[in-house]
């Protein structure tokens, strides 16, 4: 059934790659941005803050559903703000008379010490399911595709660095996911009627450590790493780090090294029962985003070449 729906990040990684699919699937997209004189991407832009209720309630009028994948994690309070973004949303999609709400957040046990930035994706996801609109919530761990922070993360290292120098939390073990099934499984919970109010783990069928990650990614870049272990560098220093070798700015690299520490592994596969398929292997998702950067930095040579013609 064709749909009306809002995307709350449409420029964003994941945001733009499920308005492209969603547009194939024959939905009308509304792609919401604070920008949208300069979207260039699926859907029809639409102007939308979520800091800004009122501007919510405009974006939201008439939509059958919304995806919720707005994040602040460069910022220092991020938590605060991610949890007034996430009450302005419910409020204005009960307003709207939204039928679905469909947000992606991350994995981790309830039972564990979450980090600030899985702790905060946690209450996001609460505070969605606070208003009236039935919430279906999928978590994901890290999400393997070209511009995702946490991939650019690992492919920088595997580019930049001689050796791995590996603090302790590189033996964490985490369950990567493909980003075209992050897109398969967002595409297929919409409208589904199994799905509504429920939440759902994602993820690939490889359960690794990081430092498998780097490895397994060197060797298809054909690179050898040696490992040098440093378990005195703090996440902290480790952060630091991260901004000094990779482009991920220290308030993001933090965060996200906060969370590495967690061990975040799929221990319900229900979701293959709402949107079957075999999930993508974490080596073949490494090729489809080093092939989908290849594509991206061919196109941007050749768009250089024609402006000279």
């Amino acid at each position: 059934m064709r749909r009306t729906v809002l995307v709350a990040g449409a420029s964003g990684f994941i945001g733009s790659h499920l308005c492209d699919a969603l547009s194939e699937a024959g939905h009308e997209v509304r792609a919401m941005t604070r920008h949208p004189d300069d979207y260039d991407g699926s859907g029809t832009a639409v102007a939308g803050d979520v800091s800004d209720p009122d501007s919510l309630v405009e974006a939201l009028r008439g939509a059958d559903a919304a995806y919720y994948l707005v994040h602040s994690l460069d910022s220092a309070d991020f938590e605060d703000k991610d949890a007034q973004a996430a009450r302005n949303f419910a409020r204005a999609a009960e307003q709207a008379g939204v039928e679905q709400v469909i947000y992606l957040g991350g994995l981790g046990s309830e039972d564990e010490e979450l980090s600030p930035h899985l702790r905060s994706r946690r209450e996001v996801e609460h505070l969605l399911a606070e208003g009236a609109v039935p919430v279906t919530t999928l978590r994901a761990a890290v999400v393997v595709g070209h511009g995702g922070i946490s991939w650019e993360i690992t492919r920088q290292l595997v580019d930049h660095l001689p050796l791995m120098i590996t603090p302790k939390w590189v033996d964490t073990r985490t369950q990567p996911v493909a980003l075209p099934d992050v897109i398969r499984y967002l595409v297929g919970v919409l409208g589904e009627p199994r799905a509504q109010g429920r939440t759902f783990e994602i993820g690939g069928p490889d359960v690794l450590r990081y430092v498998d990650m780097l490895r397994r990614a060197a060797t298809l870049k054909n690179k050898r790493m040696p490992r040098v272990k440093v378990p005195l560098l703090t996440p902290r220093l480790s952060s630091y780090w991260l901004a000094l070798v990779t482009d991920v700015d220290t308030a993001t690299a933090r965060n996200l090294v906060d969370s590495m520490t967690t061990e975040v592994v799929v221990k319900d596969r229900s979701i293959l029962d709402v949107v079957p398929g075999e999930p993508i292997g974490y080596d073949e998702a490494v090729r489809l985003a080093l092939a989908a950067r290849a594509a991206e930095q061919d196109a941007t040579v050749g768009d250089k070449r024609a402006e000279r013609a």
